[in-house]
């Protein structure tokens, strides 16, 4: 994300699970038990590229925005209001998909938002669920305003259930789906679903509720979709097993997330620098610790009910998103977006120059992982 163009923050997201953590708890994200200190002069050198040539120094503007953000008691909470400040001037800015763009070949594009919407597309396909497959229910896990539900009803003729954790989103995204001629939710949970038919209108239905424990029965939905939500999730191992849980035997997963890189051989872990521009990204868009596309591949071998797994890695496709996202940011109507939406919105703005310097360096990477459930 969903993620924020002129907007904030990270694209997408929707905004979904993540426990609780005790009130006080200065930060979400969980930290190394040895942790250096660093003064205002070390942090700009931290983030310096250590790749060769020239230092790429950048100051940490997002802190003195950072002096005007609330305090919040919980991760879940921190994600939800993040979202309900933001979207907004997200769909203002950017439109419905709250997502990065697909750029084939990593060139710039003009048409933005069609380049979301070939996100969705290129993602499907990719997965192999080709445009007349069958899919009766897909949920959509960070639905942020729905735009990625509304797409994929449009075009298979299902129904969609979507969960955040910003009642703003799930609210807008049941208002412009019922004025985009979808049908609503039914009307009380007794109401009898009779069977769907060729030209049934999609029953489309977004709600409240956290990815690691989701308001959903087994074997639910035909096509389980996380386009860009996996970032906020503290728990992958959880995550994985919720979206498994609900999809039904023979229905496919499809997750689209942003990850660091593997560890090369002998690291334990990422060197500083790379490892506190993360902690940056993370401070401004409500994440936890992240992991590697490695370490989800592996998490989803070892549910032991997934098969045809595969992985992907779209960076160089995203990259021209961030660059026009930024743009918008930084020009006269961005920055008084960002200013007028409030201070959380406007720190992450101020770390977009660190994703696309992540992306560049090859520390951040945008990943794709599908699986198909055993029948």
């Amino acid at each position: 994300m969903v993620a924020s163009a002129s907007s904030v923050f990270a694209p997408r997201v929707g905004a979904f699970g993540a426990p609780g953590r005790a009130s006080g708890e200065r930060s979400f994200r969980e930290r190394p038990v040895k942790k250096k200190v660093t003064t205002p002069s070390t942090r700009t050198r931290a983030v310096s590229s250590d790749r060769g040539g020239a230092p790429f120094l950048l100051p940490n503007l997002e802190d003195l925005a950072k002096l005007f953000v609330r305090a919040k008691a919980s991760l879940n909470e921190g994600i939800a209001s993040f979202y309900d400040e933001s979207s907004e001037l997200w769909e203002e800015q950017w439109g419905e998909h709250m997502h990065h763009g697909f750029y084939p070949g990593g060139l710039d594009r003009a048409d933005h938002t069609r380049a979301q919407v070939d996100m969705i597309d290129e993602a499907l396909k990719w997965a192999q669920v080709p445009e007349g497959a069958t899919i009766s229910r897909m949920v959509d896990v960070g639905c942020g305003i729905g735009g990625s539900s509304r797409h994929i009803a449009r075009t298979y003729g299902c129904d969609a259930e979507g969960i955040t954790l910003s009642p703003v989103q799930a609210r807008r995204a049941n208002e412009l789906s019922v004025s985009s001629g979808f049908l609503p939710a039914q009307s009380s949970s007794t109401e009898t679903e009779r069977p769907k038919t060729p030209g049934d209108r999609p029953r489309l239905n977004f709600r409240v509720a956290d990815a690691l424990d989701q308001p959903f029965p087994d074997d639910a939905f035909d096509l389980v979709w996380s386009m860009e939500s996996g970032e906020h999730m503290p728990d992958k191992e959880r995550f994985v097993c919720e979206l498994t849980r609900v999809c039904a035997p023979g229905g496919k997963i499809i997750i689209a997330t942003w990850c660091h890189r593997d560890l090369r051989e002998g690291e334990t872990a990422l060197p500083d620098a790379e490892q506190f521009l993360l902690d940056r990204v993370c401070d401004a868009y409500y994440l936890p610790k992240w992991c590697s596309a490695s370490d989800y591949e592996r998490i989803v071998h070892d549910t032991g009910a997934l098969t045809n797994v595969k992985v992907a890695d779209w960076s160089l496709e995203v990259r021209p998103f961030w660059r026009a996202v930024t743009s918008v940011a930084t020009s006269w109507r961005g920055i008084v977006g960002l200013l007028k939406a409030g201070p959380a919105t406007l720190r992450g703005g101020l770390v977009m120059p660190l994703m696309q310097k992540g992306l560049r360096d090859g520390t951040i990477k945008f990943n794709l992982i599908t699986a198909t459930k055993k029948a």
